[in-house]
């Protein structure tokens, strides 16, 4: 399909982003995202608190904050589709090695919270993420040089 809703330029780079910290912080988008809309009423406070987020503990300061506003609103738009589990385990699974869960985790809470009510359906969509986290298949590593033509098996730890 090439209509406007999936032609997005950010979708684009969050689907497939350039380099890991990139995949970061998209991470972390989608779960602000994910609990943003779990009530059907995304505040721009929910927003917000990503972002503020983001920018305290230095976890995205090569993403101009402009970008990061997009890239929460093309997420949290996405995640209105029905295939919204999808749009979340694929922008989670690429960085399932990096030790970004106790930042998602948190992350999600401040964003239930940041409205000063915490809906039921957020709290299911942190529920989720915390299952995700845990279940995530690991993400294949990538080699560079000559061997890394050949792709590699995960190994299960």
């Amino acid at each position: 399909m090439t209509d406007a809703k999936h032609s997005n330029p950010i979708e684009i780079e969050i689907a497939e982003p350039s380099s890991l910290n990139e995949q970061a912080a998209a991470a972390l988008m989608i779960a602000g995202a994910l609990v943003a809309v779990a009530d059907r009423q995304v505040s721009p406070v929910e927003r917000d608190e990503v972002i503020r987020f983001i920018r305290d503990r230095g976890l995205a300061p090569h993403i101009e904050d402009e970008r990061l506003f997009a890239m929460f609103d093309a997420l949290a738009e996405r995640l209105e589709e029905p295939d919204f589990a999808n749009v979340v385990i694929d922008t989670l699974r690429p960085v399932s090695n990096m030790p970004l869960s106790s930042h998602l985790m948190e992350l999600s809470e401040r964003v239930a919270a940041a409205d000063e009510d915490v809906h039921p359906h957020e709290v299911q969509a942190i529920k989720l993420l915390r299952l995700l986290t845990l279940v995530l298949p690991r993400a294949k590593p990538v080699t560079s040089g000559r061997e890394g033509t050949k792709p590699q098996l995960a190994t299960k730890e």
